[in-house]
């Protein structure tokens, strides 16, 4: 049996079926964002991904202050079926990586603390690769901690596919790009739950690591104009919450 298509592709093949039989014109423009959420009956971060899939595919180009505007299609325009979106891959890690940092709280020893101080440290370095590898082995060391091998290594295949994935990796160096200021202090307090050895508040602070990189992601792929967008994000960042509140009840 096939793997079902991501929602996100089902919305990007609709609307680029509706391109390709003459329904939109080169040069035409695309109702907005939210207005193609609210008629295909989606969250916003569903359709921002199936735009961005539209984007990199040379269908589409969203302009701010112009409207996403739809291109002359190019020669070829597949998209691989193994394509994971990056809002489904934070998704995944925030409920999943919550419960590693909740269950490393009260197994982690003292020689774990110190690695992630060491860590921590590293994330300040001015060599943005250096930066980014010390955040994942950060995660990584969390995992370690439970002493679960199969939790390690679903941590590191959820981060990995960032890099496996061009869609997920395109709409992440997007989010990169705006310089997330506030990692080492959310990755502090996550240490911190963890020295403290309260499950709560490491799952707490892991959560809100989580959502701070969906905020970014919401602020990297805005495709209207950003007045307009503001209390959009507000509410889709509730939502976030509120769909894996209803999940998990610490």
């Amino acid at each position: 049996m096939s793997e079902p298509k991501k929602l996100y592709r089902q919305i990007a093949d609709s609307i680029a079926a509706d391109i390709e039989s003459g329904r939109y014109q080169p040069g035409d423009r695309l109702p907005t964002e939210r207005d193609l959420a609210q008629a295909y009956g989606v969250s916003r971060p569903s359709m921002r991904e199936a735009l961005i899939a539209l984007e990199i595919r040379g269908l589409i180009e969203a302009k701010h202050g112009v409207g996403i505007l739809v291109l002359e299609p190019p020669v070829r325009s597949a998209q691989p079926d193994a394509e994971i979106g990056a809002f489904e891959l934070i998704e995944a890690r925030r409920l999943f990586e919550g419960e590693v940092a909740a269950m490393a709280a009260t197994q982690r020893t003292d020689e774990n603390i110190a690695e992630l101080e060491r860590l921590l440290l590293a994330m300040g370095d001015p060599d943005q690769e250096k930066a980014e590898k010390a955040d994942r082995d950060f995660h990584f060391v969390i995992a370690q901690s439970t002493g679960n091998g199969a939790l390690v290594a679903t941590v590191e295949t959820l981060w990995d596919w960032r890099y496996r994935s061009p869609f997920a990796r395109n709409i992440l160096e997007r989010a990169a790009d705006l310089g997330m200021t506030d990692r080492i202090s959310e990755h502090r307090e996550i240490l911190e739950a963890l020295k403290a050895g309260s499950a709560p508040k490491a799952r707490k602070a892991m959560h809100a690591h989580m959502d701070r990189v969906i905020e970014h992601l919401l602020r990297a792929t805005e495709l209207e104009a950003v007045e307009s967008a503001k209390s959009q994000s507000d509410a889709q960042r509730a939502a976030f919450a509120n769909r894996f509140r209803a999940l998990h009840h610490p």
